[in-house]
């Protein structure tokens, strides 16, 4: 399997994951010549923008430590331009889920995350 079919299984493995939790998936790889999101989730009114990071084995590290400052800065620009695109009024946050496994299962969620 391609790395494109596997990161694309494990973002559907995530959103079946977030619509479990209440969660409204509204688009998956919403994407401009300039950056993407893996999925934009609705709940309470508000807009969760999700990253996706997916590890088969803890000997690549854990999908969260690649959110780095710089990531974070692309996510936040990312949502940016979606709430711009979409006249988005309300409020949102950025949040990451960590898949891990030869079989993927989310093992972390992060909501509200911040650039430091």
């Amino acid at each position: 399997m391609s790395n494109a079919a596997v990161g694309r299984a494990a973002e559907a493995v995530a959103a079946r994951y977030l619509e479990t939790k209440g969660y409204q998936i509204m688009e998956r790889n919403w994407r401009t010549r300039w950056c993407e999101i893996d999925i934009v989730a609705s709940r309470a009114d508000m807009i969760y923008f999700c990253e996706v990071k997916y590890r088969s084995n803890s000997q690549q590290g854990a999908g969260l430590e690649y959110v780095t400052p710089r990531k974070l800065m692309q996510m936040s620009r990312a949502a940016e331009g979606w709430v711009q695109e979409t006249d988005w009024a309300g409020e949102y946050s950025l949040c990451v889920l960590e898949l891990a496994g030869p079989d993927p299962q989310v093992t972390a969620f992060r909501l509200d995350i911040q650039i430091d």
